[in-house]
């Protein structure tokens, strides 16, 4: 019999709790959490039934019993936590966006590949299966080339400047939390990746991103507008345009619906694949297929060419974040 792998995971937050609800829908059990705060550790190995509790967060990443770390802290946590889980031979799950820049990221895939591990990144768009489907409807020719995508996505949070999205000690910024969702799905149906990029950006008073106007283009001249507001409210809308016809996507980081426009004959055809709810389900059925297949299902090389851009962005407006500067 298959041996069960064994999940641990690091942070109670929102996506913690998902992602010991996801596992329960896999019909398996939390195997260990960790937490900054060990009374909420507790608390949530109560509420989801986990074996073990860390005392510390450094004694995760020795536990001979685990197999999977999800790594589910502050972006401007996930390389430590991450190199100290790849070196003591763990596979990783870590959510977006997995680093803060590329230099981060390549530390991490050097050890990785080197142990032979699997790395991944917790993007739902490279997981949930409506985007498995159009990219094949995509790549069977019927709709014509790729020529252009538009890409938004925009949440009206309060100044409040201590918040996550604000605050520049946490990573905070529009890139990094939403722009990530956007690029990757530029990412996905552009044929390489764009070497073209041009950006607006305006600031919010910390001196992180606050709103993001982005043009990119590829060798093969697909183009991409991109639009990130974090402080106005804007649908989560993509349209992929191609020669014959056009998919339009509501909600996509976790979509299960679309539709494509027919050019010629105004013709709508409806494309449902997966379930919204399922996408933390997805992606950790698609990171334990690429362990026990020891072949990479998580797309890293987009994740990898994601992070290039969204770095040398970062490098072009002069935005770094403490980490960065010492």
């Amino acid at each position: 019999m298959e041996k069960e792998l064994k999940w641990a995971v690091l942070g109670t937050g929102v996506i913690a709790n998902e992602m010991a609800q996801a596992l329960q829908k896999m019909g398996k059990k939390l195997y260990a959490v960790a937490n900054r705060t060990y009374d909420k550790a507790v608390e949530f190995s109560e509420k989801y039934g986990a074996e073990k509790v860390y005392e510390k967060i450094d004694d995760m990443f020795t536990d001979k019993k685990s197999d999977i770390i999800y790594i589910t802290t502050p972006h401007n946590t996930h390389i430590k936590f991450m190199l100290e889980a790849l070196k003591n031979g763990k596979h990783v799950l870590c959510e977006k966006s997995i680093t803060l820049n590329s230099e981060e990221l390549e530390k991490a895939v050097k050890i990785a590949k080197e142990k032979n591990l699997i790395l991944g990144e917790a993007m739902t768009i490279f997981n949930m299966p409506l985007y498995t489907k159009l990219s094949d409807i995509v790549n069977s020719g019927k709709l014509g080339d790729v020529k252009m995508i538009q890409v938004n996505f925009g949440s009206y949070k309060e100044y409040d400047m201590n918040n996550r999205f604000f605050n520049r000690n946490l990573a905070g910024g529009a890139l990094l939390d939403i722009g990530v969702y956007a690029i990757s799905i530029t990412r996905l149906f552009m044929t390489s990746k764009p070497d073209n990029v041009l950006s607006q950006v305006k600031y919010a008073p910390t001196g992180v991103d606050e709103q993001v106007g982005i043009i990119m283009m590829n060798k093969e001249q697909q183009m991409s507008t991109i639009a990130l507001t974090l402080h106005s409210k804007q649908p989560k809308r993509v349209v992929i345009a191609c020669e014959k016809a056009y998919i339009e996507v509501l909600e996509y980081p976790r979509a299960d619906k679309a539709k494509i426009v027919y050019t010629e004959t105004g013709e709508i055809e409806e494309i449902e694949e997966g379930i919204t709810a399922n996408a933390l389900q997805y992606e950790m059925q698609n990171m334990e297929k690429s362990v026990k297949s020891g072949i990479n299902q998580m797309k890293l090389e987009y994740t990898r060419d994601v992070m290039d851009i969204m770095t040398n962005l970062r490098k072009e407006w002069g935005m770094t974040y403490p980490e960065e500067e010492k």
